[in-house]
């Protein structure tokens, strides 16, 4: 798809969740700013910061997440990566699930999830940096035999009340986990 359609379908969808969610308006629209230096903030080589899509994975009842120990960063983690150019986030979230999974048969929901900017400390040649997270929901089919990748130590299902409920996990995780049980309460 056209690249001026992709940057245009992810602004509405940072003005969406905005309204959906207040509490991340003054993130959207900071979001929203850095989406104006168009395909330059897509790249890795920004280093005071660039867009990247993760993936909040459920399992096909809803009741867990898969997360990465991720081995830069020694925490667990949601599955996610660099667009490294690519403008479609949507795409980066399913795409990143899939390599550091290993499983078949995800979907991808629409709408943005959750935002997230986040410090990546100085690492190497590489100066600390910001990442702009855009988190989307990817479900898994009936396959959930993942496969451990090069990027992670370790891969595990983990029950989202119990994330909900971890005062020690990630700050964002929880947030998302919570975010998730309420949004699913009724169901």
């Amino acid at each position: 798809m056209h690249h001026a359609v992709m940057t245009t379908r992810l602004a509405t969808a940072l003005r969406i969740h905005a309204q959906r969610f207040p509490e991340q308006s003054g993130l959207a629209d900071d979001y929203l700013k850095l989406l104006e230096e168009d395909v330059h903030a897509f790249v890795r080589e920004r280093l005071d910061g660039h867009f990247t899509g993760s993936a909040w994975l459920v399992s096909r009842d809803g009741t867990r997440a898969l997360l990465t120990h991720h081995r830069k960063l020694d925490r667990w983690l949601q599955l996610g990566g660099h667009a490294d150019g690519d403008v479609d986030l949507r795409a980066v979230a399913l795409k990143e699930a899939e390599e550091e999974s290993g499983l078949t048969g995800l979907t991808v929901d629409d709408a943005i999830f959750d935002l997230d900017r986040h410090w990546i400390p100085e690492r190497g040649d590489v100066p600390g940096h910001w990442h702009y997270d855009v988190r989307y929901v990817v479900h898994a089919g009936d396959n959930e035999a993942f496969v451990v990748s090069d990027e992670s130590n370790a891969l595990a299902w983990r029950d989202i009340a119990g994330i909900a409920g971890d005062s020690l996990a990630d700050e964002s995780l929880q947030r998302m986990a919570k975010h998730w049980l309420e949004q699913h309460a009724s169901a």
